[in-house]
């Protein structure tokens, strides 16, 4: 009987050793737009005749002492509670040595499918969640204190799953990495919390991407033509039940020529065990098709978490 005992609570306490050493997502720190706006640090480009706005972190890096200072502190604080960080400035470095600037600032062939700086800023980081963060300096006489904002955003899809906000003690510490520890460390716990219960959600039931279907006008078929035993746009309908996690999307769009589908949980990793963002799902959708039923398409992204389908040509 005791010997029986002690095997389940020896079981109970592996059980607990293992959720605690469960995966955590990979994080990277980044000023927000605010912040960025309010301290001159924006660019603009032409997105095919619309003047975008987006905040320029590398000027920001070589200007603004705070920044390196800020972020650095960030990381050292999610570092002590088991969450891997990709570092921006690092991240930035890499990414101007592999593309030209005018590379991320236009579209290929005209294609109204675009990828911003920031979008492709998300994609070579490959970080899970992005955490905004906003701070502002309150002086009241000798004393000093911070009010910060942390917003965590799922990097596929910009939803807020985590947020932490307030306004430290007042201090007579001018340092501004120490008046920014003393604000946001009560809330730490809280917010890493609610970081680990999304990815928990994401490991269980497949990452949240958006799939849409498009076609050429040139291509002699559509989506209502039937293809062996049904029609087209059901055969793919066939096709994402099978490949999501637990068969989980939401058509939102169906027509001869368009579909649109939401909420698509795909798989974290792949069968070989790389990540799995949009157009890798993108890509398996279109060797199936092409094998399938010899329709050639061309894949387009935006961002990670969106990936278009266009068939009938590349």
């Amino acid at each position: 009987m005791k010997k029986h005992l002690f095997l389940i609570i020896l079981g109970l306490f592996v059980a607990t050793a293992a959720m605690s050493q469960a995966k955590k997502p990979t994080l990277m720190v980044v000023p927000s737009d605010l912040w960025c706006n309010q301290n001159g640090y924006m660019m603009e480009f032409d997105n095919q005749g619309t003047t975008m706005k987006l905040p320029d972190y590398t000027m920001a890096f070589q200007e603004n002492s705070d920044i390196l200072n800020v972020i650095s502190k960030i990381n050292g604080l999610m570092a002590d509670r088991g969450f891997p960080l990709k570092n921006l400035e690092t991240v930035l470095k890499s990414l101007a040595q592999e593309s030209a600037e005018d590379a991320l600032l236009t579209s290929k062939d005209g294609s109204e499918i675009v990828e911003t700086p920031i979008d492709k800023l998300r994609k070579t980081a490959n970080a899970d969640i992005i955490i905004q963060l906003t701070w502002t300096v309150n002086e009241m006489g000798p004393k000093k204190s911070i009010t910060f904002n942390m917003q965590g955003l799922d990097s596929y899809t910009n939803k807020q799953i985590a947020t932490a906000q307030g306004t430290g003690a007042p201090s007579f510490s001018a340092v501004l990495p120490v008046l920014l520890e003393e604000a946001v460390l009560s809330h730490m716990d809280n917010f890493t919390n609610s970081l680990q219960t999304h990815f928990d959600d994401m490991f269980e039931n497949g990452r949240e991407v958006t799939v849409r279907i498009k076609t050429w006008d040139s291509w002699e078929y559509d989506l209502e033509d039937e293809w062996d035993y049904d029609e087209l746009g059901f055969l793919i309908e066939d096709w994402m039940a099978e490949n999501t996690v637990q068969g989980r999307f939401s058509t939102s769009m169906a027509t001869e020529s368009t579909m649109l589908f939401e909420q698509v949980r795909i798989p974290l990793f792949n069968e070989r065990g790389r990540a799995m963002d949009a157009r890798g799902f993108g890509r398996e959708m279109s060797k199936w098709l092409r094998t399938d039923f010899e329709i050639v398409s061309k894949v387009s992204t935006k961002g990670q978490g969106e990936v278009v389908m266009i068939l009938g040509g590349k």
